[in-house]
């Protein structure tokens, strides 16, 4: 993410980060950019409103206190303090806002991502029914207090917020017309056994373990997961553990036999091999790389 507009209107009076969540507390009037390069980004205002402007003529929409946004396809956009008018020029000077923001980096296309709209916006409303504000507080207290241990729990808060993001879309979903509704989403058998790939990618999942997680055959579970998700579940998992184990090579300080552990490899040889397929480049070097 890029930290301000050109016009410097972002006022940052506070940052505090782990992972790749960062909490700013901002005075107005403020802005800032987010380009094309964050693959999947997410805000969730904490204190105050602010309007979301995406960059490729997607209309405006209006983010409230404890709304939460999520752009799954890297769309380019701009987070303004509401006191800023539309066409520009001053706001109301020194009113405090609190966001918490940040990005997804997943290097292999994610076929569920991929079937989300450009822009989903939870209401504060509805947040709590799908547990999506407990994660936040959580989240948003462990980041500004900076408590012992904030290193390793941040992380885990951030990889289980993006699923129960896709579970309150999916809830929201079944309030659309059918035309409207992904078939990844729209599929509750297939939805649930992403929620628990994307919580528990540890886990020795096979196709028969998670067709028994969603009361389907295995022939019947692997044939619906294909059709909705665009690749079988294994092909899925894979991808999704080496999408976190690039999260924890980047943002905390595990080892590299720890990190296997963290999505479901016992043996550190075999985690190098499957990461260097996805990533091209050994874990060991990509972590080096990212920190550079």
């Amino acid at each position: 993410m890029s930290s301000a507009l050109a016009d410097e209107r972002l006022f940052v009076t506070h940052t505090s980060a782990f992972g790749h969540m960062r909490r700013l507390e901002l005075r107005s009037p403020w802005a800032f950019c987010v380009t094309e390069s964050v693959r999947t980004a997410l805000h969730v205002v904490l204190e105050g409103s602010c309007r979301l402007v995406p960059t490729d003529g997607l209309p405006q929409l209006r983010v409230g206190r404890g709304d939460l946004v999520l752009l799954a396809h890297g769309t380019g956009h701009i987070l303004a303090d509401d006191s800023i008018p539309p066409p520009g020029g001053p706001g109301a000077n020194g009113t405090r806002s609190i966001v918490l923001t940040g990005g997804y980096q997943v290097k292999c296309p994610l076929p569920l991502l991929a079937s989300l709209p450009d822009v989903v916006h939870i209401q504060s409303d509805r947040c709590p029914e799908h547990g999506v504000r407990a994660i936040v507080d959580l989240l948003g207290a462990e980041l500004d207090e900076d408590r012992p241990g904030a290193r390793t729990v941040v992380p885990a808060l951030e990889d289980a917020l993006l699923p129960l993001v896709v579970r309150a879309w999916l809830d929201e979903c079944t309030e659309r017309p059918p035309e409207h509704t992904p078939e990844a989403l729209s599929d509750l058998a297939i939805a649930a056994a992403l929620e628990r790939i994307h919580a528990e990618p540890e886990r020795a999942w096979t196709i028969s373990a998670l067709a028994r997680e969603v009361a389907l055959s295995r022939s019947a579970f692997a044939h619906r997961f294909t059709r909705a998700v665009g690749e079988p579940p294994h092909t899925y998992l894979a991808h999704w553990r080496m999408t976190v184990a690039a999260r924890l090579l980047r943002d905390s300080d595990l080892n590299l036999a720890a990190v296997a552990l963290r999505v479901g490899y016992a043996s550190e040889f075999a985690f190098a091999k499957a990461f260097k397929r996805d990533y091209g480049i050994a874990p060991g070097s990509y972590r080096r790389q990212s920190a550079a």
